[in-house]
């Protein structure tokens, strides 16, 4: 499998294309007017505390209030704890999500930093990558004398980390159960809890209206951007990556990425990194990134010593901070999308980068001197007269990508709805008519679906509860046939996906982590005419409204002489020719004189009753 990332820059906007095998996979675009908030990093202030939620709304200084529920703040230890209390009787609230049998090591996700952002109305936070480079570096050099350092060479550029970690797969971290800056560790905690009917409730010095009151700020970071009318979702426990590892400033363990497989290799880097925080004495926990597999001792020790002085660098913006009266001030910001690009998307697979823009092509070869090296060779400048995203046919998969249907090659096709509640997905043979049987036309169908499926939700970014509705199959070896051929091709999707077996029916639900809005959500809007239903009353429908609204004027009315209707052209139409009779027949029995007008500006659904 090989991959591309394709980079169009513009004054308005900037995409990236992510091509696999020459097909467009995932699309992220990013407008100047609305950047993302993931990985931002905010001093705000408590709006309200709602115990029956166990949830606060903080002023983050956006348009919405953001959404911070008490298992996505830090753990606090029990004041009094219980040396005999059994683990049984631990509150489902505090157990760990899953434990592993050989070195009891929780797998878990961390918080992930996704790359196209949602709406914003708060235009003091909306900069360009240069801006925010620049702004991290003032903020490392600002507040590097207020803390002396541990080491006394220079720390590496600040540019090398502005952001909560990406890592498209899990991670496996030590006791998670005790780990608070996993966010998603504490959604899954908080799902074992709701379906533990006979868990205690929570000690009350957990509960969120005992650790926060209207008025606190406090510290958070956004791990999910603005979703439709909902606020960014927040957490307390911080997380800041480097190139190679992540710090947890309030964990307190050493963790591996999932994706290092090699037992050597995760053998040996938590025992460097455990050595190495001893070394320099960092209280909290680390990541260890995919980047860091085979990254010689060296290399992580400088990535240490960069994210102990920016931690310190938050902390001292942070009181600089308490003493404005602000309700919410910035302290630590994301770089724009061609950056994050290099730093997150770019893989072993990656075999170049094209990017039509000349200064930003520089930019980002210097940006991957210095922070991926190995791709910096591979980004190469479009000179095309054809625009970048035309001769790769983005333009058209994104116009395809916002159509109810997707066509199938074999002639069948997927009709997809994205609701709030969820997205239903329907599989059906179409033009297909196979050779051999019925149920090998369905199951080649079905087969041949999966793949169109797995491509859609990372192409749409589609998220939440997902249905899919395959054409039912009689043979059982068929059914897990396409099911394990789905489970195949969702392997290759970077965000978290969960899928049921095949029901009686042939429907399989799944969830996708959804984290940023859909591309429908993101180039869409609700339409003026149907009000977002995707479908208007017929004009007959219309006609037949008209005629009660008149009966019922003339009973209310007895003045009027005559009642003009005014209505669209497609329905004027309608009343002059087949609803004639009827109009003849409702003048009758009125004893008024019905004229119409034609109003061009007027939707099919709407129309007015005059009375003269």
């Amino acid at each position: 499998m090989s991959e591309e990332l394709l980079i169009n820059i513009s004054p308005v906007e900037n995409r990236v294309a992510v091509m696999t095998d020459g097909v467009v996979s995932e699309v992220y675009i990013e407008r100047a007017s609305k950047l993302g908030l993931v990985g931002n990093i905010y001093l705000g202030t408590v709006v309200r505390v709602l115990p029956g939620m166990q949830a606060a709304f903080i002023d983050i200084g956006q348009s919405r209030t953001a959404f911070l529920h008490v298992n996505d703040m830090r753990r606090l230890p029990d004041p009094n704890p219980d040396p005999n209390k059994e683990a049984s009787n631990i509150s489902a609230v505090d157990k760990p999500s899953s434990q592993s049998e050989d070195d009891g090591i929780i797998e878990a996700d961390l918080p992930k930093s996704e790359l196209t952002p949602n709406e914003t109305s708060n235009s003091d936070t909306t900069v360009n990558a240069s801006q925010s480079i620049d702004a991290n570096k003032s903020l490392l050099d600002n507040a590097a004398h207020l803390v002396p350092s541990t080491r006394p060479r220079e720390p590496s550029p600040p540019t090398l980390l502005t952001s909560i970690d990406v890592e498209r797969q899990d991670v496996y971290l030590g006791k998670a159960s005790s780990n608070p800056s996993n966010p998603t560790t504490s959604a899954l905690s908080s799902s074992v809890s709701r379906r533990d009917t006979n868990r205690r409730e929570p000690a009350a010095y957990k509960l969120i209206q005992n650790r926060l009151q209207q008025g606190q700020r406090v510290l958070v970071q956004v791990t999910k951007d603005e979703l439709g009318t909902k606020g960014a979702r927040l957490t307390t426990n911080i997380s800041l990556p480097s190139r190679y590892l992540v710090y947890l400033p309030s964990s307190e363990h050493v963790g591996i990425s999932q994706r290092i497989d090699d037992d050597t290799e995760r053998h040996r880097l938590k025992t460097e990194l455990t050595d190495l925080m001893q070394t320099v004495g960092l209280s909290g926990g680390l990541i260890a990134r995919t980047a860091a597999e085979r990254v010689p001792m060296a290399k992580l020790e400088e990535d240490i010593y960069y994210l102990v002085q920016l931690w310190r660098t938050i902390n001292a913006r942070k009181q600089e901070a308490l003493t404005k009266n602000e309700s919410a001030t910035l302290i630590y910001q994301d770089l724009t999308l061609p950056l994050r690009a290099i730093r997150d998307l770019v893989n072993a697979d990656t075999e170049r980068v094209v990017v039509d823009n000349g200064d930003m092509g520089e930019r980002l070869t210097q940006f991957a001197k210095e922070f991926v090296p190995s791709i910096a060779p591979r980004i190469v400048l479009h000179t095309s007269e054809q625009p970048l995203f035309d001769l790769h046919r983005v333009e058209e998969d994104l116009k395809d990508a916002l159509k109810q249907r997707v066509n199938l090659k074999s002639g069948g096709y997927l009709i997809i709805d994205q609701t709030e509640a969820m997205t239903t997905i329907d599989v059906n043979t179409g033009s297909f008519v196979g050779g051999r049987s019925l149920e090998d036309t369905v199951y080649k169908t079905n087969l041949e679906a999966t793949q169109a499926i797995a491509r859609q939700l990372r192409l749409r970014n589609l998220g939440g509860i997902i249905i899919l509705d395959f054409i039912d199959m009689m043979e059982e070896e068929h059914k897990q046939d396409v099911l394990s051929n789905l489970q195949r091709q969702l392997a290759q999707d970077y965000a978290k996906t969960k899928i049921t077996q095949v029901s009686e029916l042939g429907l399989i639900e799944m969830t996708r982590k959804r984290t940023r809005e859909s591309l429908e959500q993101l180039l869409c809007e609700p339409c003026p005419t149907c009000e977002g239903r995707g479908f208007v009353k017929s004009a007959e429908t219309v006609c037949f409204e008209i005629f009660r609204e008149i009966m019922r004027c003339a009973r209310t009315y007895n003045a009027p002489k005559q009642f003009t209707v005014v209505a669209s052209a497609s329905v004027i139409d309608l009343l002059l020719s087949s609803e004639a009779n009827t109009v003849a027949d409702l003048e009758y029995l009125v004893g008024r004189v019905i004229t119409f007008e034609v109003e061009s500006l007027y939707t099919q659904e709407q129309y007015d009753i005059v009375l003269d």
